[in-house]
């Protein structure tokens, strides 16, 4: 019933304003015959109504006025609902300022935008600098984020009785200009039951509205996470029994051998120390026994066919690559990984990126000087040098330069590039490396010739990442232009575009089988798609900062995505959900990776720390932890490892499970 009287004193002041006597007097005579109750939220052309009609009003202070009193009201309502009332404060702001520009009240405008920017500093500050610089008419149709937020709606998400609440206090305030705006540019999503936790503050507010729905129906396509057919680790399962099974009887001779040497050497006070040492070998034993059940997680994955061909692999390789994967060492929150860090110096701010190669030989910086450089761990080893990277600054293209007490470091220089280089990174194999630029181009570089073999062309703004698939040839680029293109090492053109992304795309990553890429963007989404297609098959929304990114899990299930605020968060591909986000970092997570089976994952930040998180932990256990108040973060995190100054540029897990990072030494502390 306050509904309809809402809406009906809305419309007859807008008729006897305009001097409508007979459609005033028609519709006094339908109220009285008809009193059927309107919904006037869910109604999108009375909505439009009750905008224009707020905005005729050309009483700026109305919305300071109006705003000041709903933010007043939502931070002195019941705890319980408070923090869903004030979401809806965030997008009643960016509207209101931006309605005062339209309408010319340019003063007024930056006044309220001062007044009440510090509510929302801390969870929208780069959309805040943004519309900072919104000082006129034209640049609310110029700027791209104004437009699309003034075209779009914002999608809210709150619990019927918090939903009763706002519009009870709507109607008893009267106030026009809040009632217009909210209808206009907010779409509420009401659910029956408890109100949200504020943990899930990321999920339940969305500024990209109308997408929202279409992200959902794209969500809905299926997807085939499994692994690849026929896959070395697939060969190893099905011969690892009989070579653990062989391991197993050789252990067991020699420790039938030590057994006996014991039985004649121990005499009486000996036993107790046999006993203690037969308890530590059965705790081991434990702690390996689990790790190896954490570790079946890839083996239970299912297996799809590549919609790729596959390049062959060489026999040798094969060997070499069998051989890691039976060395390696199973991982799991009681086994945490060795840690191997490689240290630029001297770089003087003018290093953007680094890479690592699997087996941890090569080390590849990326500079803005254009130059590539590679150094090989083995040469720097028998020179004796550290793992501490040398960079000097000169345009020779000799490979020996020389230190700061006159010996000799070596490392490769590549020229070719003509602007900074933003990204490299190596084969599978490590015989090829790849790197992108601010001049639009991907150059293809051979570690064994030390040359350029073939320059890429197709992007048309800086290409900000690359690539390589987890299988070699193809490679996948991300740039400023807002698509991701695919590639083949023998093909100067791109395969695949994909273009989706409301701005730039900043990282990509491949999937464990190679069948989809993700790719992140500063849109603040996440994408996955097909690399057959080219379609988008999934949109991740939840992020509230530029994804910089991007991480599968080694069964192909999972996905990490880090942003320029230090969160992380964890996806399940299938459903395309968040499961959990991880918090710790306090500044942009640049690097993640995930131990090769599955159980860790590993983050690097400009904080100069890199993570380890339990990943079963966070799969198995989303939510239960946040009802019962305590803190899932620190049963999620493992380990901090410090460095003195270093901000972590890039990390990965070896084949045999060995973490290696890079970073460069901040000379600020």
């Amino acid at each position: 019933m306050e509904n309809m009287q809402a809406v009906n004193s809305f419309v007859a002041a807008y008729l006897k304003k305009k001097g409508f006597k007979e459609a005033e007097q028609l519709l006094e005579d339908i109220q009285s015959k008809d009193s059927a109750p309107v919904d006037f939220h869910n109604d999108p052309e009375l909505a439009k109504f009750i905008h224009r009609f707020s905005q005729s009003e050309d009483d700026v202070a109305r919305y300071q006025d109006g705003y000041s009193k709903l933010r007043s009201w939502a931070y002195g309502s019941l705890d319980l609902y408070k923090h869903e009332l004030l979401r809806v404060l965030y997008p009643v702001f960016i509207h209101s300022f931006m309605d005062m520009v339209a309408k010319g009240h340019l003063q007024e405008a930056r006044t309220f935008f001062k007044a009440f920017r510090e509510d929302h500093e801390l969870m929208h500050s780069r959309d805040l600098q943004k519309l900072e610089g919104v000082l006129s008419q034209s640049h609310l149709e110029e700027m791209e984020f104004s437009r699309s937020l003034r075209q779009s709606k914002v999608n809210i998400k709150i619990c019927q009785y918090s939903y009763d609440l706002l519009l009870q206090y709507l109607h008893k305030t009267q106030s026009i200009a809040m009632l217009g705006v909210i209808n206009e540019h907010i779409n509420f999503q009401v659910f029956s039951g408890q109100p949200s936790s504020i943990s899930d503050d990321a999920e339940v507010v969305t500024l990209i509205g109308s997408c929202q729905d279409a992200a959902n129906q794209l969500n809905q396509k299926e997807i085939h996470w499994g692994l690849l057919e026929d896959s070395l680790e697939e060969r190893l399962e099905k011969a690892g029994g009989l070579l653990s099974d062989s391991e197993k009887t050789e252990e067991e001779n020699k420790e039938g051998d030590v057994d006996e040497t014991k039985k004649r050497s121990i005499e009486g006070g000996k036993q107790g120390a046999s006993t203690k040492e037969s308890k530590k070998e059965k705790a081991l034993n434990a702690t390996t026994k689990n790790a190896r059940l954490e570790a079946s997680t890839t083996s239970a994955a299912p297996r799809v066919k590549p919609k790729l061909p596959l390049p062959l692999m060489s026999t040798e390789v094969e060997q070499s690559i069998l051989e890691d994967l039976r060395n390696r060492v199973q991982l799991s929150s009681v086994a945490l990984p060795s840690v191997s860090f490689y240290t630029f110096l001297n770089t003087h701010n003018g290093l953007n990126c680094s890479s690592i190669s699997h087996d941890g030989s090569l080390v590849a910086g990326g500079f803005s000087d254009s130059s590539l450089k590679v150094w090989d761990m083995a040469k720097l080893g028998q020179q004796g040098g550290s793992s501490n990277l040398q960079v000097e600054n000169d345009s020779s293209s000799s490979e020996q330069v020389l230190g700061p007490n006159g010996g000799k470091r070596s490392y490769t220089l590549f020229e070719g590039h003509s602007a900074p280089v933003y990204s490299a990174t190596f084969s599978p194999l490590g015989d090829f490396i790849l790197s992108s630029s601010v001049d639009t181009t991907i150059r293809l570089w051979s570690t064994k010739l030390n040359a350029n073999l073939v320059c890429y062309k197709g992007h048309n703004y800086p290409v900000w990442d690359v690539q390589f698939s987890p299988v070699g040839h193809y490679f996948a680029s991300a740039s400023h232009d807002r698509t991701a293109r695919i590639w083949s090492m023998d093909r100067i053109q791109p395969l695949r575009i994909m273009a989706g992304h409301l701005s730039d795309v900043d990282c990509v990553q491949w999937h464990a089988n190679c069948n989809y890429i993700a790719t992140g963007s500063s849109d603040k989404t996440v994408r996955l798609w097909d690399v057959q297609s080219g379609e988008c098959v999934r949109i991740f929304i939840g992020h509230r900062s530029m994804i910089l990114s991007l991480a599968m899990s080694p069964d192909g299930r999972y996905m990490a995505s880090g942003d320029e605020d230090g969160m992380i968060m964890t996806w399940d591909l299938s459903s395309g959900r968040c499961i959990t986000p991880l918090m710790g970092h306090t500044s942009c997570v640049w690097t993640l990776g995930f131990s090769c089976e599955g159980s860790l994952l590993a983050s690097g930040s400009a904080d100069c720390t890199i993570k380890l998180w339990d990943v079963t932990t966070s799969t198995k256990v989303p939510r239960n932890e946040e009802k019962s108040g305590t803190n899932p973060n620190r049963l999620r995190s493992l380990k901090t490892l410090a460095t003195k100054s270093t901000s972590v540029y890039s990390l990965q897990f070896s084949r045999r499970n060995l973490l290696f990072a890079a970073g460069v030494l901040s000379k600020n502390t």
